[in-house]
């Protein structure tokens, strides 16, 4: 692979048009995506040394970094959009993959001795990672002969997965453990096949041990999120509990801590969410290379699928059900809080009756205190009008005495009070 190939603007020549008739905007990606990741034609004998980084400070990273490999070459370092690239680096070739998350940095060179093979590749002395390491792997390809059958015996027999593909033609050894460099030894020994056999089986291999090992990065989260999904389990518990006793069960406070719960939940949720949906990713592409290897069994050895699904697949399930228990124990949460919350409007009507109630009440004895003091106003207003009469009444004596003054005075009393009871009822109609 050249480095021209890795260059999308070559490929942008597939956007233009089919037969005269414009393309569409995305099928020069489609079209791409098929050719991105070509087998390389591997020559025996030979080592290959890979690098997965995680990327977590993005593109730019990996562009730096090949830039200054580039540049140590004098050539024109890849174009920004590109996701792969090549170039040749001593008696080898370096081969860079951007993923979603890290980036793979492969060198392919002459077998030799694993010092050898440090100091030919790019990852010596002036090499400036682009992130962490999350996986370092050093595959050999050798010749099938008794004298490399022997480097069988080199491998921890404890883990030692031994396994003939190929229809027999090769057959790959490891035992998943790491050297000295902290790299994954894997071996092949080949028995004819061809350059681009042993690059598709090295492919397999090496996305076999770097998809591995992506996919248990969810375990340790799983782990201490299990403790503490068991904790709010064990609260919501309790606070069900005391639900039930009515008698003492304070709504509020349940419901805050209820609300409380909810958001840690949720927030864990939320930061797991990422790692648990990768984790299964990876998970579904370590057992698709696993299944295109079409192992057969070596007497007394473990296949590479069979020794992986003793140990992958009870970390996966760990995080699945880490992973269910946050979903289910979200919609207990929500169910218990939407049943409390009802708790706490039913009170709280409860106390608005109460509150009208005693409203009511109040303005009973408001209007019954209003209608006494207005019989006491009619009174009291009559009894000045009436004066005020009697007062008139003595003064026409000195006139005649056709009438009696206090005639007069008695026959005004039923006159004021009906008069001042209906002006006092036309006021408050009018206030009303």
């Amino acid at each position: 692979m050249s480095s021209d190939q890795s260059d999308p603007d070559i490929v942008s020549g597939f956007a233009g048009k089919v037969l005269g008739f414009p393309a569409h905007a995305g099928r020069s990606e489609a079209i791409g995506e098929v050719h991105s990741r070509p087998h390389p034609l591997v020559q025996q004998p030979r080592t290959l040394v890979q690098l997965a980084f995680m990327t977590e400070g993005g593109a730019a990273m990996d562009h730096a970094v090949l830039s200054e490999l580039s540049g140590r070459l004098g050539k024109a370092a890849p174009n920004k959009q590109a996701r792969h690239h090549a170039m040749n680096w001593g008696p080898g070739t370096l081969r860079w993959e951007r993923h979603t998350e890290f980036s793979t940095y492969l060198w392919e060179g002459p077998l030799s001795s694993g010092v050898a093979a440090a100091e030919d590749s790019p990852f010596g002395n002036g090499f400036s990672p682009p992130g962490m390491v999350i996986c370092g792997i050093r595959l050999e390809i050798r010749k099938w002969t008794q004298a490399s059958k022997n480097l069988v015996g080199s491998f921890d027999a404890a883990s030692l997965c031994y396994s003939l593909v190929e229809n027999g033609k090769a057959a790959i050894i490891t035992d998943f453990r790491q050297d000295g460099d902290g790299l994954t030894r894997i071996l092949i020994l080949d028995k004819g096949l061809t350059g681009h056999r042993t690059g598709a089986l090295c492919q397999r291999l090496l996305d076999i041990e770097t998809y591995r090992t992506l996919a248990l990065l969810g375990l340790p989260m799983a782990q201490s999120l299990s403790g503490r999904v068991r904790r709010i389990e064990d609260r919501l518990a309790a606070i069900t509990t005391e639900m039930k006793a009515a008698d003492r069960r304070n709504s509020q406070t349940l419901l805050a801590e209820l609300t409380e719960l909810a958001a840690e939940l949720e927030a864990d949720a939320a930061a797991s969410l990422y790692r648990f949906g990768a984790s299964r990713a990876y998970d579904g592409i370590v057992l698709e290379r696993l299944s295109a290897l079409d192992e057969e069994a070596v007497t007394g050895h473990d296949t590479w699928a069979a020794f992986l699904q003793r140990r992958l697949a009870p970390a996966m399930r760990t995080c699945r059900s880490v992973e269910e228990r946050q979903g289910n124990l979200s919609r207990k949460l929500t169910r218990t809080t939407q049943l409390l919350r009802t708790w706490v409007d039913v009170e709280v009507e409860k106390q608005n009756r109460d509150l009208l109630a005693s409203m009511n009440n109040r303005a009973k004895l408001q209007l019954r205190l209003q209608q006494t003091v207005e019989g006491l106003s009619i009174a009291a207003v009559s009894y000045y009008v009436v004066g005020l009469i009697s007062y008139l009444a003595k003064g026409t004596s000195h006139f005649g005495k056709a009438i009696a003054p206090e005639l007069i005075t008695a026959g005004s009393v039923p006159i004021a009070i009906i008069g001042v009871w209906w002006l006092v009822r036309k006021v408050r109609r009018l206030n009303e």
